[in-house]
């Protein structure tokens, strides 16, 4: 009876693999949806079972079918949405037909109880759960190797950027350091949220969900801030990325970060509509709430995809220190020149060893100025001070110190 593949309708075979994510994008499926709301049915006739409201028998043959997703035509309930509105309703129809067909009567006791509205926010969460599992073990993946990379990078000398120009010296271990210092925040984002957004008043221990403190149908602040956490997600994917592509050498094609700053785009706006959807009237909404059956498959697919691609872009990050410090003795000492206005400071005065170097910089000049010669500083000192590798501030104990943190 399956008619229609487990692909989202709207996808591109061409870019699927590019601008979307395939775990994510099946969960999202009409299959995928589907086998969600068949285990809500499922786990609501057992449940009853247990307590008595639905007769044993009845529950294991609604149990029996809704274990199967091929037991529904698709094709049939795209008919049936497309007249009612909703599809749990069509699902319903059949799951009843189907039962009463091989047990006549015992089709009566699907759904017992329950309103569309439990079945379809029930199944999404059910949904968001297995896309949560992917973006961690990709967000994790991705902790993992940063912190690698930071830690065989940290005394890495390199030429930090201020307004795309050569700034004092870092290291790359401090910049990754600090990548991976906002992934981690994002981990411990992650994990309050699940326990906000993972809840659900039915049939919660036998779907694995912890019960909410009261009843939110119209009160959608959590798939809201879900939204707002992948945006932030996203958005520090798309910094890396933007870092990655003006970092690389122009034979490179930075592709992969331009995908990724397109999909921290889009996730951005759709994390707008999803907030949209928190203004619903009442205790049952005459509309906003159909904006998230839009948004929400989109933008975990599209978060599914960015995180994979980062994840791709830091396990094969080449890293290539002789062009760093290539990079740092562009400006023959120029890069380090705050460190020789400090040295000759105690000497000269800060104002004074301000002026003179910012005026030997201006002019580029080869020759030794008499002030600086003058102001106390052997020419071993001045080479010391304008060796980029001595003046990389607290780069190193920084990145331990995040290093450090578990």
């Amino acid at each position: 009876m399956l008619l229609v593949s487990n692909k989202p309708s709207n996808m591109s075979d061409i870019f699927r693999n590019i601008l979307s994510h395939q775990e994510v994008a099946a969960i999202w499926s009409d299959v995928g949806r589907t086998s969600f709301y068949l285990e809500f049915e499922r786990a609501l006739a057992l449940v009853q079972s247990d307590l008595g409201i639905v007769p044993r028998e009845a529950a294991d043959a609604i149990a029996d079918f809704c274990s199967d997703v091929s037991n529904i035509d698709l094709e049939d309930l795209r008919v049936q949405t497309e007249k009612i509105g909703y599809p749990v309703l069509g699902l319903v129809k059949q799951i009843v037909h189907h039962v009463n067909a091989k047990a006549p009567g015992y089709g009566e006791w699907v759904h017992w109880g329950a309103t569309t509205q439990d079945v379809t926010d029930t199944a999404t969460v059910l949904q968001l759960r297995q896309t949560v599992d992917i973006i961690t073990s990709s967000l994790d993946a991705i902790i993992i190797d940063l912190r690698n990379l930071a830690d065989i990078h940290k005394a890495t000398p390199m030429a930090a950027r201020s307004n795309l120009q050569q700034a004092v010296p870092v290291t790359f271990g401090f910049k990754l350091a600090r990548l991976l210092c906002t992934f981690q925040r994002h981990h411990e984002r992650l994990l309050q949220l699940k326990h906000r957004l993972f809840c659900q008043a039915a049939l919660a221990q036998a779907l694995k969900l912890a019960a909410p403190e009261i009843a939110w149908h119209t009160e959608r602040d959590r798939f809201a801030e879900l939204a707002g956490f992948f945006a932030l997600l996203t958005g520090t994917c798309a910094k890396f990325a933007l870092d990655t592509k003006l970092l690389m050498q122009s034979e490179k094609n930075p592709i992969s970060c331009a995908y990724v700053s397109a999909i921290a785009t889009a996730v951005r706006q759709h994390a707008t509509a999803i907030c949209e959807a928190m203004v619903a009237d009442h205790e049952r909404s005459t509309g906003p709430w159909e904006v998230e059956w839009i948004i929400l498959p989109e933008i975990c697919t599209l978060t599914g995809a960015a995180l994979k691609h980062t994840q791709e872009l830091v396990a094969g990050l080449q890293v290539h220190p002789e062009a760093m410090m290539k990079n740092l003795n562009i400006t023959k000492g120029g890069i380090v020149a705050e460190a020789v206005m400090m040295g000759l400071a105690p000497q000269i005065g800060r104002q004074v060893a301000h002026d003179v170097v910012y005026e030997l910089c201006r002019q580029s000049a080869e020759k030794n100025d008499e002030r600086v010669m003058s102001g106390g500083l052997s020419v071993e000192q001045l080479e010391q001070l304008c060796d980029p590798k001595n003046y990389l501030g607290l780069s190193v104990e920084m990145v331990e110190r995040v290093l450090s943190y578990e």
